[in-house]
């Protein structure tokens, strides 16, 4: 029968989700509550698989994961994590484990994952010694999120990170591409050596070789001494190349020359120049497109996207959006000497609610100006710039009429019905904004002075439109009111 080693120090649920997991597959599944447990299991009994949590109590899952391959460098190795930190999931695909799965555990996913790995760990193996020295693990990366797809992204940059080839990585203007390019140097054989970013599209056209390639005395006016570019300052390093799409054509050419023959001339010079640099590239254009209409070089394309890693946009990972505020707002909240670390649900409400097109870079920016106008410790709608600061309204606007006497008159016809019950909901119109206003947006206050629950309250304010008030603000978004609330 086949045989899964589960190391981990609470494994309860986890025994009872491989087991819901893998119903047909006859697996049994061995338990070890520590590292030393489990190398000690493997060597008496050579498991097929083994789920390995990155942080056990007696040692990291990564040495543990080292003793394994001194052992067996063949069997799949599938790591664990409760961590949302990125540097977790890329570190244990480029320590090369089968795959790294996120807690709370998906039973779907865990079942094709370890359904896989039993597949080929079936398979004939021949084991052998693993020398691997400890390499010192890398500090954090700024990527924040957690969600599937940026999940995926993690996993790719600890599966090309070790390598030396070129990356493609796509999306849309503000996504932070340049973060995943640094993110893979950090995490490569090149991540002492020199990172350097230029963006293309950022560079006339007349300018851009000698940026990259240098350019010698005399080469044109003004070039009165000679310049070092950008690929000799990153030699054994990394360069990262934005906006590749809008590279003019000779420039193409000796960006695919460099990456062919790790070669290039100075600008108005004929010595070869040797630079050893790993390109990673990036572009929000659709390059597969722009090749077969002739604006960008096939040749180039297929060099650079051996390894592509696409980047979602903000409004496709929504579920990251609380997690990237209060990043963002602790960092923000240090460089501007604030002290707001919280935003209201209100506030995160209604960011979850924008389209965000202009992705991670407008939310840095929108939660800047925040910061910027808030007062107190946390932040609340009303600090939002522009649109998503102000109050929500329906369509139509606020109508003035003479009072509730008057609504109930005009409402005595033989055609009405649900008079009481419409009437009751006009009254809460013109009640509860008057009564918040005197409460200075105390909820608690507001309901008991009405003799009601606090969350009968609030159903009364979803039931009505209302947004919640903060202290001297009732914000108001009902239609067909007959008074507003700055009336008193």
């Amino acid at each position: 029968m086949s045989y899964l080693l589960l190391i981990d120090d609470e494994p309860q649920e986890f025994v009872r989700l491989v087991h819901a997991a893998l119903p047909a597959l006859s697996c049994r599944v061995e338990i070890a509550r520590t590292g030393a447990e489990g190398i000690a299991r493997l060597r008496d009994d050579r498991p097929y698989v083994v789920l390995l949590n990155l942080h056990l109590s007696d040692q990291s899952g990564v040495a543990v994961y080292h003793r394994i391959r001194e052992f067996d460098c063949q069997i799949p190795v599938i790591f664990m994590t409760g961590s949302t930190d990125a540097s977790a999931a890329i570190e244990a695909m480029r320590e090369g484990a089968y795959d790294c799965l996120f807690k709370p555990l998906d039973v779907t996913l865990l079942g094709r994952v370890v359904g896989e790995a039993l597949d080929i760990a079936r398979r004939p193996v021949v084991p052998s010694a693993f020398d691997s020295s400890s390499a010192e693990s890398p500090s954090s990366s700024n990527l924040v999120g957690s969600c599937p797809a940026m999940r995926k992204v993690y996993k790719t940059i600890g599966l090309v990170a070790a390598q030396d080839f070129p990356v493609l990585i796509t999306g849309e203007s503000g996504t932070g591409k340049e973060l995943v390019a640094r993110a893979i140097h950090q995490h490569s054989n090149r991540g002492a050596r020199t990172f350097m970013g230029l963006n293309a599209a950022a560079i006339p056209e007349n300018l851009l070789e000698s940026e990259l390639f240098g350019y010698e005395k005399g080469a044109f006016t003004g070039a009165n001494q000679r310049k070092i570019g950008k690929f000799e300052h990153c030699h054994g390093g990394t360069l990262f190349l934005d906006e590749i799409g809008d590279m003019p054509a000779a420039s193409q050419a000796k960006i695919l020359r460099l990456l062919q023959e790790q070669a290039f001339e100075r600008v108005g010079g004929n010595e070869t120049v040797r630079a050893d640099v790993r390109l990673i590239a990036a572009t929000h254009r659709d390059l597969s497109a722009w090749v077969p209409a002739g604006r960008f070089r096939a040749d180039l394309f297929y060099r650079l996207s051996v390894f592509p890693i696409h980047l979602p946009p903000l409004r496709e990972r929504r579920e990251d959006l609380p997690e990237l505020v209060t990043h963002f707002l602790r960092r923000f909240s240090r460089e501007l000497g604030r002290a707001v670390f919280d935003i209201a649900p209100e506030a995160l409400e209604r960011l979850q609610r924008y389209s965000w097109p202009g992705n991670i870079r407008e939310l840095q920016s929108v939660l800047k100006q925040a910061l910027l106008r808030a007062s107190g410790s946390v932040l609340l709608p009303s600090f939002l710039p522009g649109p998503l600061g102000e109050t929500p309204k329906r369509a139509g606007s606020f109508k003035e009429s003479p009072g509730l006497e008057s609504f109930i008159r005009g409402r005595l016809r033989p055609d009405s019905c649900d008079l009481y019950a419409e009437t009751h909901r006009q009254l809460d119109r013109f009640l509860l904004p008057r009564v918040l206003d005197y409460t200075r947006g105390s909820q608690h206050k507001a309901a008991s002075l009405l003799g009601i629950a606090r969350q009968t309250l609030r159903h009364k304010l979803r039931e009505q439109g209302y947004a919640a008030s903060i202290p001297g603000k009732t914000m108001i978004i009902c239609e067909d009111s007959w008074q507003t609330a700055n009336e008193a």
